[in-house]
């Protein structure tokens, strides 16, 4: 739920108009519903949806881990080894030998003070920080 409110509220402004409840409806659904204004940003933020998305798909999958921990899963790692050297790869870099992408993970999160920070705690700037961090040191989360 909450991965889907973030991908809205970085693109648009979202209000609550009003509450309507079960029984204008024929049948009665089992839940209430709501009716929301969605309003598209002017101008829209300049950064990269996909890298945006794969950031917040990672830290919601489980929003109640901290970021350190959600970073050491051994899926994660290895996406973002491999999306590290396709990032090396296309800059004409050499990954150095002694490269260890869960140090450097730790180092941007400790950077940021993000490492024992949860994901349902953190605001749209704090991801938008976290993934420019990430990116400055060629870490993507897109191929």
């Amino acid at each position: 739920k909450q991965w889907y409110q973030r991908r809205v509220a970085i693109t648009a402004g979202v209000a609550h108009v009003l509450k309507v409840g079960r029984n204008n409806f024929k049948p009665p659904p089992k839940v209430d519903s709501s009716v929301v204004r969605i309003e598209p940003m002017n101008p829209m933020p300049n950064i990269n949806f996909v890298e945006w998305d794969g950031l917040t798909r990672i830290v919601f999958t489980r929003k109640n881990k901290t970021l350190s921990a959600l970073f050491k899963s051994k899926s994660v790692i290895e996406l973002l080894t491999k999306n590290y050297q396709i990032y090396c790869s296309l800059n004409e870099t050499m990954v150095p030998a002694d490269f260890d992408i869960k140090s450097k993970i730790n180092e941007i999160l400790e950077e940021c003070n993000y490492s024992q920070t949860r994901a349902r705690t953190m605001s749209n700037d704090d991801f938008l920080k976290l993934l420019e961090r990430f990116n400055a040191h060629g870490i993507h989360f897109s191929s």
